[in-house]
């Protein structure tokens, strides 16, 4: 398994580091079943995502699982924080954070406990 799920986050709240490279299975058996247990426990739903050191890359099927997410209900959606220090991925980030419905923010890794506590003021 690529993505590990992260534990001790406020309800609502969802974590997950992704470790080597992210395949589309990695979606349908973690993130997907995770995001609709959420989705149908909770009104609004937050999302920190760790890239970290270990992260390498996206597979070609994982990108495609990643637009699926438009799917998701748009309103119940709260705050992202993405934690990474792969540049271009917080700017790719940035420059598509209009298309994501909620709040959204990078930060580095070093600063991954200030991304859960502003998750969790969301």
């Amino acid at each position: 398994m690529t993505i590990e799920k992260i534990d001790g986050l406020p309800a609502g709240t969802l974590g997950f580091r992704a470790l080597g490279m992210v395949t589309s299975d990695d979606y349908r058996t973690v993130l997907d079943p995770a995001i609709e247990a959420a989705v149908s426990a909770h009104d609004r739903v937050n999302l920190v995502y760790v890239l970290g050191d270990g992260f390498d890359r996206y597979s070609l099927g994982a990108m495609w699982q990643d637009t699926r997410m438009i799917g998701v209900p748009r309103d119940v959606w709260g705050r992202l924080a993405l934690v990474t220090d792969h540049t271009g991925l917080g700017e790719a980030v940035h420059l598509f954070a209009f298309l994501f419905p909620g709040e959204l923010q990078v930060f580095a890794t070093a600063r991954e406990a200030e991304a859960v506590e502003w998750i969790a003021g969301g």
